[in-house]
């Protein structure tokens, strides 16, 4: 085929055509690219050459109910590197390990990750003040200092299973520092750079600084010196008694506020790494479970007479033991009590009276009442790590589980679960919801955010059987059983527990926990306090009881809260049982405004026989337990609590 000049003109220009509408599909897309993909692959780059040093926010306060702190987060350097700007890198870690008196290779290691940013750790975590002044003082390449938190205990190792422990990266591990980490912990912040592939750090690049936000603050129900009140309890018992555990809890009945709750061992929780994992996973207040004892009696009794089984009037006849499926259950009393009162029967903690009122309540009625109770279940405490006690299966519930459950034995429960139980007693019938946090506030302006409302769980009895429970606890502490938690001027109730201890199946002889429950003042509770003492062991081979070791500490307890809280004293109420042994009672003086010589001249002149327990420092008197006017036996203690400033204007 002959190829014309015109052809070949035509071809030229389709060419040319070709060429140029490549070219503008080029110059298209290459606009695209510049103009309209410029955002985002501007921030692909930044994304690419950008680094972030973490910067932590403050973890929120925690206070008492009074608003004094227990926690609070105490700014601490951190040394971070990024290891790709680090020039020197042995003479950095030389420096650094001088400094922070760490192996020379370990820090050198650090230096020599491949990462982007390194934690110098593990000691240049928290590094004191004078430390990273040393650290920027020389000035090193790639080396950057950081700040994070670190919790501080004002009132050291108080309430340290109920608060808990951080750990390293200021997350919560245990207590209230967990169940509440997503409120404490606020959001982290970061300072940014830009940085080549390699690491370096690229010239004439600004840094970004995003502010962290604070985490929330919370108040807490404990109150700081009932709390020290039962450490000082629980201090003393150990001392005497040397047991395996100690749990106590302190409770507002009307709220179901938790005001203390402490257990044996405790530790201290700005050194929590120090004690064995036992002590600071497990707060035993809501996770041990064991049998309750007579403590539980209080169910049983609730419950015949809400359900008009028994009247306190009834008569009952106790030879000593009942038999139940052929087998007979004794009483605690060789002998037993003969013939009493059902009244009686509660002051004495008579064991077969209690059997027999099992049996005329029946399972299925009896069973009702203790899951109405809320022992079987959680309470719902705002604590992480609660039990939920064992109960016997209905179906398996012969007449010897039957009789057996009434006075407490073969159930196992929480403390938190005994002590809600008789927190519903207290306040005229109603079950209420533990918890430990009262408040959200704001950490940067202090202002309440939220409040936690009290919450009734269910109606449990009546009134007037709550009423008759409490008279008739009011009437073991001043005339039966419980009469060692006695408290003139304020009227006690309450119940005493000894239960033996089983292990691999079988009561292990010699061991028990004893316990006691109470509330004050009995015809208006504001208190029920609880203590447990697991495996007591008397230097003097004394028997073990809950009402001759338990009680009198519940007694004080109660006393020292109530006088502290400006409850005033009563001289109504049951009077205490005299007996032929006791000594004769003298009167306390009127000890606070005074100053400590007042104190004693003030003791010597009124001739009263008493023991003087001084706590704290300070010039003034500002509590005394008990206190003035109350009748005491002859020799007895009387505690001051010693302040700078006094509560009587007149004497500043």
């Amino acid at each position: 085929m002959r190829i014309t000049q015109r052809t070949m003109r035509r071809r030229f220009v389709i060419l040319l055509f070709c060429l140029l509408a490549a070219i503008g599909g080029l110059v298209g897309r290459l606009a695209y690219i510049q103009i309209g993909q410029s955002s985002w692959l501007q921030q692909m780059a930044q994304a690419t050459w950008e680094r972030n040093i973490p910067v932590e926010g403050t973890r929120g306060t925690i206070y008492d109910d009074k608003g004094r702190t227990l926690v609070y987060t105490a700014s601490s350097p951190v040394i971070m590197a990024v290891p790709a700007q680090v020039k020197d890198k042995p003479g950095t870690a030389k420096a650094l390990a001088g400094i922070l008196q760490m192996n020379e290779a370990d820090v050198l290691k650090m230096l020599q990750k491949v990462s982007a940013i390194v934690y110098i750790s593990p000691r240049g975590r928290r590094i004191t003040e004078q430390q990273a002044t040393a650290v920027r003082n020389l000035h090193l390449s790639g080396i950057y200092i950081s700040e994070a938190g670190k919790r501080a205990y004002p009132y050291g190792d108080l309430a340290a299973q109920v608060l808990g422990i951080t750990g390293d990266y200021n997350q919560g591990l245990t207590g209230v520092e967990k169940q509440y980490d997503n409120v404490l912990a606020g959001q982290r912040g970061y300072i940014s750079f830009y940085a080549q592939a390699n690491g370096k750090r690229m010239p004439g690049t600004p840094e970004f600084y995003q502010p962290p936000a604070d985490g929330m603050d919370l108040q807490l129900t404990i109150d700081a010196q009932i709390q020290q009140f039962v450490e000082r309890e629980i201090e003393q018992a150990v001392a005497e008694y040397n047991p395996d555990h100690v749990t106590a809890i302190v409770e507002d009945p009307k709220t179901g506020s938790i005001l203390a709750m402490a257990n044996y061992p405790s530790f201290n929780p700005a050194d929590w790494k120090a004690y064995p994992p036992s002590t600071y996973n497990q707060n035993l207040a809501i996770w041990q479970t064991f049998e309750p004892g007579s403590t539980f009696k209080v169910v049983t009794l609730s419950a015949a007479l809400q359900e008009k089984k028994v009247t306190l009037n009834d008569r009952f006849y106790d030879p000593g033991y009942y038999e139940v499926a052929g087998r007979k259950v004794k009483c605690w009393k060789a002998g037993g009590h003969g013939s009493q009162s059902f009244l009686n029967v509660v002051e004495n903690s008579c064991n077969p009276g209690f059997i027999a009122l099992g049996e005329r309540l029946g399972k299925d009625t009896l069973f009702s009442y203790i899951k109405k109770f809320g022992f079987g279940q959680k309470t719902g405490i705002d604590l992480p790590g609660e039990g939920n006690g064992i109960l016997f299966k209905l179906s398996r519930v012969g007449p010897l589980e039957l009789a057996t459950t009434a006075f407490g034995q073969g159930v196992s429960v929480t403390p938190i679960q005994q002590v809600m139980a008789m927190g519903a007693i207290a306040n005229g019938g109603i079950l209420m919801k533990p918890h430990v946090v009262q408040a959200f506030i704001d950490h940067d302006t202090g202002k309440v955010v939220q409040t936690v409302q009290p919450t009734e769980v269910r109606r449990v009895i009546d009134a007037s059987t709550a009423k008759q429970v409490r008279d008739a606890l009011e009437s073991v502490v001043a005339r039966g059983s419980g009469k060692n938690a006695y408290q003139p001027g304020y009227r006690v109730a309450g119940k005493t527990g000894t239960a033996q201890v089983a292990v691999n199946g079988r009561y292990e002889p010699g061991h028990y926990i004893v316990s006691f429950m109470g509330m004050a003042p009995a015809d208006n509770p504001r208190l029920v306090a609880y203590l447990a003492i697991d495996y007591p062991r008397p230097r003097n081979g004394a028997a073990v009881y809950g009402g001759t070791i338990a009680a009198p500490i519940v007694g004080r307890i109660l006393g020292d809260s109530l006088h502290y809280l400006g409850v005033p004293p009563s001289s109504a109420g049951l009077p205490k049982k005299a007996s032929p042994l006791e000594p004769a009672k003298v009167e306390v003086p009127n000890f606070v405004g005074m100053t400590i010589g007042d104190v004693k001249r003030s003791a010597l002149q009124s001739g009263a026989q008493l023991n003087m327990e001084v706590v704290g420092s300070g010039k003034y008197v500002i509590l005394q337990s008990p206190p003035g006017g109350t009748q005491v036996a002859a020799n007895s203690t009387v505690r001051i609590y010693l302040g700078d400033t006094s509560p009587n204007p007149q004497a500043n």
